[in-house]
């Protein structure tokens, strides 16, 4: 394994992509689509622990209700679509976020398929949905809150109590369709992520180009805020050369 376990991606261009192309947004939201199977089974082949997808944030509410319509439909769609695959494949299905505003036959389906999912042992596949980074985080510390009233909070505490604390940090953040920002999508967890930033939009975006990214970014080292190899190497042959002239004199 490459050391990249989680990896998140910010689906983003497909309105882009179909204005491009003369057709209406939707299009390239029906489109984008249908690159996700493809990018699940890619992340689940790499051997991932976790893929978390960003679907639809809380900003999202302000496009037209036609666009924000074909996106849930799309939703069921898919999840209709890929729930036999899913539980084939040993996938643990998630959505995080706020699915209070889909039709209650979806929210139906979403309970199904994570009830039915819960015992798998694979990926962990979740679907970022009507979802804020900083709602999260709020959300996480009044769960504490509530739970531990008058303890005070530690990063354990808000880690244990976010929406997918079994996924863990993300160790890479992709974004497609050359925006580079993480727009409020897993502030918590990205704290150490590694991020790349793509031109391709997301109804080009394939799993050659997916695996690729995370090959590449495999190869960063990876620092957490200490030194890098060489310089620690450096440093401590420094260390042991002072001390060791200390001692001489």
């Amino acid at each position: 394994m490459s050391g990249i376990n989680h990896v998140a991606i910010i689906m983003d261009g497909n309105g882009r992509w179909a204005a491009e192309r003369r057709r209406p947004r939707v299009w390239g939201h029906v489109r984008g689509s249908r690159i996700v199977s493809e990018i699940v089974s890619a992340a689940a082949d790499y051997g991932l622990q976790a893929l978390t997808l960003y679907a639809f944030s809380t900003e999202n509410w302000s496009r037209p209700k036609e666009e924000i319509n074909t996106l849930f439909r799309l939703l069921r769609k898919f999840l209709l679509r890929e729930r036999k695959k899913i539980l084939e494949n040993n996938i643990r299905f998630k959505i995080i976020g706020d699915i209070s505003n889909l039709s209650l036959e979806t929210r139906n389906l979403i309970l199904d398929i994570e009830a039915e999912s819960s015992k798998n042992t694979g990926m962990m596949l979740s679907f970022a949905f009507s979802y804020g980074g900083r709602r999260e985080i709020v959300d996480a510390v009044n769960v504490y809150l509530e739970k531990n009233p008058g303890k005070p909070l530690t990063e354990e505490a808000i880690n244990s109590c976010l929406y997918r604390p079994e996924a863990g940090d993300v160790d890479l953040m992709i974004r497609t369709a050359g925006d580079q920002r993480i727009s409020n999508f897993m502030l918590w967890e990205s704290s150490y992520a590694e991020l790349f930033f793509t031109a391709t939009k997301w109804p080009d975006f394939t799993s050659q180009e997916f695996t690729q990214i995370i090959d590449a970014v495999s190869k960063r080292e990876r620092r957490f805020g200490g030194l890098p190899n060489g310089d620690k190497l450096e440093h401590e042959s420094a260390a042991k050369n002072t001390e060791a002239f200390s001692h001489g004199r």
